[in-house]
């Protein structure tokens, strides 16, 4: 008997909205940023992940068109089970994830002095690894 596949993107998503970020009043997240990790720029406000950042969750929508800057709105999922992309340094198994460039998850470093007040800035747990390119993360 085989094992039989399963998608664990699609257990429990827990999903919030928040205003987009704007940087010179163009909107950080395009069309194009739908499936990436973003993380909290400002009060309820939502951009791209940078490397190191703290990650709130994945992009799943963007109300309305990319022409429409400065009225868009973000889904975020900010809780359950979902894929995102991964880079150097590539996650294991059973750790943590922070923000990486262009959107992708890295492994979490070793605590620091740097970590904010609260905790460390890593996110989730690591289920699955997809070579180097996602990585199946409860984000708990």
């Amino acid at each position: 008997m085989t094992i039989r596949d399963f998608n664990l993107d699609t257990i429990a998503p827990m999903l919030a909205s928040f205003k987009v970020s704007q940087t010179a009043g163009v909107d950080d997240l395009t069309d194009d940023s739908i499936g990436l990790a973003v993380t909290l720029t400002g009060n309820d406000e939502v951009g791209p992940v940078g490397d190191g950042d703290q990650v709130l969750g994945k992009l799943v929508a963007l109300t309305l068109t990319d022409s429409d800057t400065g009225k868009r709105v973000a889904t975020v999922q900010v809780g359950g089970v979902c894929s995102l992309p991964i880079a150097a340094t590539y996650p294991q198994i059973g750790n943590r994830v922070v923000g990486a460039a262009d959107g992708a998850v890295k492994q979490a470093p070793a605590l620091t002095g740097d970590d904010p007040a609260g905790g460390a800035i890593a996110r989730g747990t690591v289920l699955s690894v997809n070579g180097t390119s996602t990585c199946v993360i409860l984000l708990n």
